[in-house]
């Protein structure tokens, strides 16, 4: 009896751990393949420039800036590191503790409520994966990390990372967040600016401090809190950046808003035929046109005021609701 009890066993655990390796194999080979990245060029934007290098229209799908790491300051890369993986550097893409830890939480709660994301899983996600919470998602995270952590450097999956997450507010990549938030390369930053980028991807709606300023502010000094408790900034470092205000671009840019939006519509239609849509809106070309954009702000100033005008003569005149169009040919007679 008891041979048949143990051999029952056996068989029920062999079973068991064939369904579970068997689970495990499926979505091991059902995961994206990351040998794409080696090719992989992130979609940049274009920009189109007057001949007096003003810029006149920005044409993207995801607003991104591609920059090299070195290009972005220590203080943002620290910030990043203290705020979301502490062990980065030290861990193979996953943290053990970091697991143990939200899982317990997890089950305590009966639901999905910490995550236990390093960088490199958290890549993995924004580049392969869907944002839905499961424990298949979870497990598929976990092995891209993996393979991430063996094919590429820890510079390399910063450097993605830097470039690839979403920051609120149309901004994807620290370049793009700097000049949206800051309205100034990402390089040329403060401390203070590090510490509220390196801050939003957690929620990047909720710490927006175009949306939410008192937030924003909150989330930034719990970022520097974690810099100081880390040693990465001294204490006189931390009072400054804390109570630093936030600097915010005082213009906020429609995307959607052209200068000289006439011309520009004649412009991408040329642009369209001769590179094709996906270059157009994912290459990050830089056009100059032959618009000067000093005459073009004149023609506009002029046009504007003889509407106006000719609007009172046509009310004088009994016409009811005018609504007078008007174009403008300047040439330069003296040439």
């Amino acid at each position: 009896m008891r041979k048949i009890i143990i051999i029952g066993l056996l068989i029920s655990g062999a079973i068991f751990s064939g369904i579970i390796m068997g689970g495990l194999g499926s979505i091991y080979y059902d995961l994206p393949q990351i040998r794409s990245l080696e090719s992989f060029e992130p979609s940049a934007v274009t920009r189109i420039y007057s001949q007096d290098e003003q810029l006149l229209a920005e044409l993207f799908i995801e607003k991104r800036d591609p920059v090299k790491l070195r290009a972005i300051p220590k203080h943002l890369i620290n910030a990043l590191i203290a705020t979301e993986d502490r062990n980065f550097y030290h861990h193979c893409g996953l943290d053990p503790k970091g697991i143990i830890r939200a899982l317990i939480k997890d089950l305590i709660a009966m639901k999905f409520i910490q995550g236990a994301s390093t960088i490199t899983q958290q890549l993995s996600k924004t580049l392969f994966l869907t944002p839905r919470k499961s424990l298949v998602r979870k497990l598929k995270e976990a092995f891209l990390a993996l393979q991430l952590e063996r094919r590429y450097t820890k510079h390399e999956i910063l450097e993605l990372y830097l470039n690839q997450v979403y920051f609120g507010s149309g901004a994807y990549g620290v370049e793009s967040a700097a000049r949206i938030f800051f309205d100034r390369p990402v390089g040329k930053i403060s401390l203070a600016q590090c510490a509220l980028i390196a801050g939003m991807p957690k929620s990047p709606s909720r710490y927006s401090p175009l949306n939410q300023y008192e937030t924003a502010v909150w989330r930034r000094n719990v970022v520097l809190k974690q810099m100081l408790l880390t040693q990465k900034i001294t204490e006189k470092e931390y009072q400054t950046a804390s109570h630093e205000p936030l600097h915010l671009r005082t213009k906020t840019r429609s995307i959607n808003r052209f200068k000289a939006p006439y011309f520009i519509a004649h412009i991408r239609r040329q642009l369209d035929e001769q590179f094709g849509y996906e270059m157009l809106y994912k290459g990050g070309l830089r056009v100059y046109t032959t618009l000067s954009y000093q005459l073009q702000q004149a023609a506009q100033v002029s046009v504007k005021k003889r509407i106006h005008q000719l609007e009172k003569r046509m009310l004088a005149s009994g016409i009811k609701d005018p609504a007078p169009q008007c174009g403008l040919v300047a040439l330069n007679v003296a040439g």
